[in-house]
């Protein structure tokens, strides 16, 4: 952790990971993962680590998301959800007669797949998120998720899972006040095209300078490693027992490409530091 700290009043925009910062991504998956799991043998390490499995999924995804930037995310998700099984599980052809059944064919990990990508609309927020981005909204920032996700499925998410930071704003106002998705822009996180998006449209859209914006992000790999190389100040969300999880990367392993100025267990912890300044 090596950033400025500078006082979170001069910060205009907070700019949002959604999927494992916002929302329990990782709980998402291991649960769209379980028919895979069910198929492996005991004495596979992956059939009880959801840290190992997670990090597995996230390799596939990671190179689904750059070899295919235009593909949305919702069939990422079930390219990843395939590529795993294969990896994982034998070809039917090669299986002995007594675990065919247990062996499933194209079409049915095809079916398996799309159920993990429609599952993204009942992934639930993390406990405190509801509370926490409703505070900051209070506190007058302008909150702009950058999320590696199309715009449908993001969609499922406000209108399920997140549902509750709408549900006292008056009128028909959405909470957030811009939505930059990997759909819009043609490219998944870490490309920094992403972040030159968030950059160029906060200003032509809010009049806000780069300087101005602060990232707030679980993931260091998809998000502060980029952060830091674009040059943008961002907030740790180390979510996890001391913030390791299968989805984001291992904050030792990537010392020195990260910059991140503040560290918090969760959003909650965050937004009450941002209170707490800013009511000084």
């Amino acid at each position: 952790m090596s950033g400025s700290k500078k006082p979170f009043s001069t910060f205009r925009l907070l700019s949002f990971d959604i999927y494992g910062t916002l929302i329990e991504w990782e709980k998402g998956i291991i649960d769209a993962l379980s028919p895979i799991r069910a198929r492996l043998p005991d004495s596979s390490p992956l059939k009880t680590d959801d840290l190992a499995l997670a990090s597995l999924f996230v390799k596939h995804e990671l190179r689904l998301q750059s070899t295919n930037p235009g593909r949305t995310y919702d069939k990422i998700l079930r390219d990843a959800y395939i590529s795993v099984a294969t990896e994982l599980l034998p070809p039917p052809s090669s299986s002995s007669p007594e675990n065919k059944e247990s062996v499933p064919n194209a079409e049915t990990l095809q079916s398996e797949g799309v159920a993990l990508a429609e599952s993204i609309a009942i992934w639930p927020p993390f406990p405190d998120t509801i509370d926490a981005m409703r505070k900051l909204k209070r506190l007058g920032f302008i909150l702009v998720p950058v999320s590696n996700v199309d715009r449908d499925s993001f969609g499922k998410t406000l209108a399920g899972p997140l549902a509750g930071l709408s549900s006292r704003l008056s009128g028909s106002a959405p909470f957030f006040d811009a939505v930059y998705t990997a759909q819009d822009i043609g490219s998944y996180k870490p490309d920094l095209r992403n972040f030159e998006y968030l950059i160029s449209h906060a200003e032509s859209q809010f009049g806000v300078q780069k300087h101005q914006i602060l990232h707030v992000a679980q993931s260091l790999t998809h998000d502060h490693v980029p952060a830091k190389q674009i040059g943008l100040e961002s907030v740790w969300i180390a979510r996890g027992k001391d913030g390791v999880s299968g989805i984001g990367g291992d904050v030792e392993a990537l010392e020195g490409r990260t910059a991140f100025a503040w560290r918090f267990k969760d959003l909650g912890e965050f937004a009450d530091a941002v209170e707490a300044e800013l009511q000084k």
